[in-house]
């Protein structure tokens, strides 16, 4: 048996007054996944614990089996490791994204989406102006890059950009959790106010202005934490072979740390307007080599961190048609049977705009085996299947029938 897990990111939502009480998913029509959803069994999934940041780091690493509580350690050293930079001991990594900082309130997480080569011009211009022995700025894709701080504190506390959007930055400014940890803190609060003092003015940013984008005028650190020690896919569940696909740093990241092959996909953007048909075609293809393949695609979850309803149903509808109607067609050819997983790591509900920790709902097709009652797939359907409500590596077990 193979596996294909199908994580369409962020796309559980909560009904929606404006369009009579649903949600994105009970909107889209998506009759590839329903029949999935006919012929498999259904469940719902606890994908972040109760005392942790539903953040996408800790929900698909729970998805992916592990137990976060015992081996995260910030979202920062995973996307290092997609970066190819080695951690040295001691040196604390962390998120750096480009925000919009406007009328003193953080505007949006992402700069407008900004470009790779705008955004790499400035943190290149950062790195000569703030970087150091000590500070390091490290390129990564559009928005989402690292910092990397010599001899750092993971002890401080951050705020994910994209959790405030409309707040005031100020009130969100990092802080010491510990004595031993304000020395950093208040490094990366300096780096925070010389980066809005340099960015304003920087070329790339005056033309962004002047053709109505959103500026990248602030950096943001965020999720720290120092090189993990996590166990592969083959250490825990046996899997001989596995790959991630994925146009996003950290689920690549997470990926290498769990021993999988990285994929990388032309045209993968991690937008709605990404190269769904590449992505389902390298999926098949790695199928002739590898036992798993963990397909991430990131568009339903930045349609939702905009609030942009009729954008995600779409998407929800793009990963139907152009995804999973393909992967079931070609590997319904297979001499080896494939299963496959359709699910979201988190919800990201339109109307807050923010990650939430509700669980998500998921169904598994496995070839030749007797379905449940569930009939179609949405956060609510699939209350009534076979698997009930399952918890973190839960989902992994199931898939791979492993008994607890």
């Amino acid at each position: 048996m193979k596996y294909i897990i199908v994580l369409g990111d962020g796309m559980a939502d909560e009904p929606l007054e404006n369009y009579g009480g649903k949600t994105p998913l009970q909107m889209a029509n998506i009759p590839e996944i329903d029949k999935l959803a006919k012929l498999g069994k259904a469940g719902r999934l606890v994908t972040v614990p109760a005392d942790m940041h539903p953040g996408s780091e800790i929900a698909n690493m729970s998805v992916l089996g592990y137990d976060v509580k015992k081996v995260f350690e910030g979202r920062g050293v995973l996307e290092a490791a997609s970066m190819g930079v080695e951690l040295e001991e001691g040196d604390l990594a962390m998120r750096c994204n480009l925000i919009c900082v406007e009328d003193e309130k953080i505007k949006n997480h992402s700069a407008g989406h900004i470009s790779n080569e705008e955004s790499h011009k400035l943190i290149d211009f950062l790195n000569e102006k703030l970087g150091s022995e000590k500070v390091v700025f490290h390129k990564g894709v559009s928005y989402r890059h690292l910092i990397v701080i010599k001899g750092g504190k993971k002890q401080v506390s951050c705020t994910p950009p994209h959790d405030v959007p409309g707040k005031a930055f100020a009130d969100y400014m990092i802080e010491a959790k510990e004595e031993q940890a304000s020395e950093t803190a208040d490094l990366l609060n300096k780096l925070i106010l010389e980066s809005m003092y340099l960015l304003e003015n920087h070329p790339v940013n005056v033309k962004r202005k002047e053709t109505g984008k959103d500026m990248a005028n602030c950096i943001w650190p965020w999720s720290p934490g120092y090189k993990p020690q996590m166990p592969t896919l083959k250490e825990m569940y046996g899997v001989e072979s596995s790959a991630v696909i994925s146009a996003v740093d950290l689920i690549q990241g997470i990926g290498i740390y769990a021993g999988m092959d990285v994929i990388k996909v032309e045209g993968a953007t991690g937008l709605y307007n990404t190269n769904y048909e590449g992505k389902a075609q390298a999926t098949v293809d790695a199928l002739k080599d590898h036992d798993l393949i963990y397909l991430h695609i990131e568009a339903s979850d930045e349609a939702g961190h905009e609030g942009d309803v009729e954008l995600k149903t779409k998407t929800i509808e793009y990963l139907d048609y152009r995804v999973v109607k393909y992967l079931v067609k070609e590997t319904a050819k297979m001499e080896e049977p494939v299963t496959i997983a359709v699910l979201p790591d988190h919800p990201t509900p339109c109307a807050t705009t923010v990650h939430t920790k509700d669980p998500v709902p998921f169904i598994i097709y496995r070839p030749g085996e007797e379905a449940d009652s569930v009939e179609s797939y949405d956060e609510f359907t699939v209350e009534a299947g076979e698997y009930g409500l399952l918890h973190g590596p839960g989902f992994m077990k199931a898939l791979l029938k492993i008994e607890e």
